[in-house]
């Protein structure tokens, strides 16, 4: 990152023909840059400022990369906005050429651990929560209830149990169950409940005549009769014995879970799920880049990171394919965006559809600018796999779990994918959170971290005022991961109770 130009703006590669004004009051006009520059329109914070003429129609450059073609001339010292940038043409992917083989090289980053509950499969989780799981979205009222009697009159006598989570959605019936896309909801369903954090215990409410029966969402060597509650069961009679039965299940899944206990566990055996939403320009300078260092971290001890979301990666994966550990992996990546291409062509929508309002308040003018920033929370470590949605992690290491940019949709298929801790990295703010994972919440300026003193978990704004490196900041992440993985430290999310519902991909028709 170079700051020469001034402790106010932030050129980040030196082909960069704009800079981002990093001050709470932005930049003046008359402002002089120590460059010569002189401010010639009021740059609000994050925002981009001409530091050199640019001709209509020539490149935009920013990250060292095109973000865009100016629709008219632009001064030195004027404001960049997205009304004067055309959009370029998003990489062709059948022009990007796969790599070679080649087999990942790092230093091992030994000697690190956390406090986790280990699984009977190997798997480890950082929380020890009941999950009440749904075939179908008709008993949602009657899990909610369930959740709160439990909670309340249970849960006292079972203190190594973190909590009950009724894991509602609006899937299961009038849908088109035996269309190819019903793979993606259906899977991902399946693979919530086998998140490492409920430790095994499943634990299925259906209602008795949906199309997704309750026995597809359980493993076939889970006995579903002490699993499985389907309320139109004819045996019983009213709804305090339908109460009854299913809060009998619940006690034998407390009891087990209650007998866990946290031990010493290697870093690799976290998997890590890194998101961002609500971004702004400061996202691809401080947030993203401190969680790619802590992502680079984690991978050099054996663990496992995933980072997502499909269209802020699309004009990016020219950057990203080289990083991939083969053809196979980097065709894999390709098909997804191909796949996600055609998804948004049958929709009638395009990449324009993102950013939103809030991104662009915040500076970021188009999607391609955001996808700059939105990689650098990958890190630079090799790619080892790639995931359809809903799939499952397969491989230590860093791993592209497609999914669609929404905060929610992105957040429940990295829970399939078998997260056990999540990142999220905020610079308009939010206050999104999962009950199932630990949410550290990281800003990406430090106005924002301030006013949300309380939402916030981590400062990444330090990076862009000069109080400490991207490196500096990536080890304080990945010291902050290690605390909240072991429960030590609780994230503001746990603290105050905001949860987010699962929001299920769909991509099939609704009957």
């Amino acid at each position: 990152m170079d700051k020469s130009l001034d402790n106010t703006v932030i050129k980040l590669a030196e082909a960069d023909n704009v800079g981002i004004a990093t001050e709470l009051t932005g930049l003046q006009v008359g402002a002089i840059l120590n460059d010569g520059t002189r401010v010639i329109q009021k740059i609000p914070m994050g925002h981009k400022v001409a530091i050199v003429p640019i001709g209509k129609g020539d490149k935009i450059i920013r990250y060292g990369q095109i973000i865009g073609f100016a629709d008219k001339a632009i001064k030195a010292g004027e404001l960049v906005h997205d009304s004067l940038i055309s959009l370029p043409a998003p990489p062709d992917l059948q022009s990007i050429p796969l790599p070679d083989a080649l087999v990942p090289e790092y230093t091992p980053l030994e000697g690190y651990t956390f406090m986790g509950y280990r699984n009977p499969d190997g798997s480890v989780g950082t929380k020890n929560v009941l999950g009440i799981s749904t075939s179908v979205q008709c008993v949602a009222g009657f899990t909610n209830f369930i959740e709160r009697k439990i909670s309340q009159e249970l849960l006292p006598g079972f203190p190594n149990v973190d909590g009950v989570v009724a894991l509602n959605h609006s899937y299961g019936c009038g849908v088109a169950i035996n269309v190819p896309a019903a793979i993606i909801p259906i899977r991902t369903l399946r693979n919530i409940a086998a998140n490492p954090n409920f430790g095994g215990e499943v634990l299925v409410v259906g209602l008795g005549c949906e199309k997704l029966q309750p026995e597809r969402l359980i493993s076939q060597d889970n006995n579903a009769s002490s699993n499985i509650f389907n309320m139109q069961d004819e045996s019983l009679h009213g709804f305090e014995k339908m109460v009854e039965g299913i809060v009998g299940l619940a006690e034998t899944h407390l009891e087990k879970l209650n007998e866990r206990k946290r031990e010493v566990c290697p870093v690799s055996d976290l998997v890590v799920g890194m998101q961002c939403g609500g971004s702004d320009s400061f996202s691809g300078i401080t947030s993203n880049p401190a969680a790619g260092f802590a992502a680079d971290l984690i991978v050099r001890a054996g663990g496992s990171v995933m980072f997502s979301e499909v269209t802020e990666v699309r004009d990016a994966v020219h950057l990203l394919i080289p990083r991939t550990t083969g053809p196979d992996v980097g065709n894999a990546m390709l098909e997804q965006m191909k796949w996600y291409d055609d998804y948004l062509e049958r929709g009638q929508a395009d990449r324009t559809a993102n950013p939103s309002p809030g991104n662009k308040r915040g500076g970021l003018s188009n999607i391609v600018e955001k996808a700059l920033g939105s990689i650098a929370k990958s890190g630079t470590s090799p790619i080892v796999d790639v995931l359809g949605p809903g799939e499952k992690i397969r491989r230590k290491g860093l791993t592209f779990a497609a999914t669609p940019a929404s905060d929610f949709i992105c957040g429940t298929l990295q829970l399939a994918a078998g997260m056990n801790m999540h990142v999220f990295m905020t610079g308009r703010g939010t206050p999104y959170g999962l009950s199932m994972v630990p949410v550290i919440k990281v800003g990406s300026n430090s106005k924002l971290s301030r006013r949300w003193f309380d939402l916030i978990d981590m400062d990444a704004g330090r990076i862009a005022s000069g109080e400490m490196t991207i490196e500096e900041s990536g080890w304080e992440l990945f010291h902050l991961i290690l605390e909240v993985a072991s429960g030590n430290k609780q994230v503001a999310t746990d603290r105050l109770g905001l949860y987010n519902d699962l929001v299920i991909f769909d991509p099939g028709p609704a009957t």
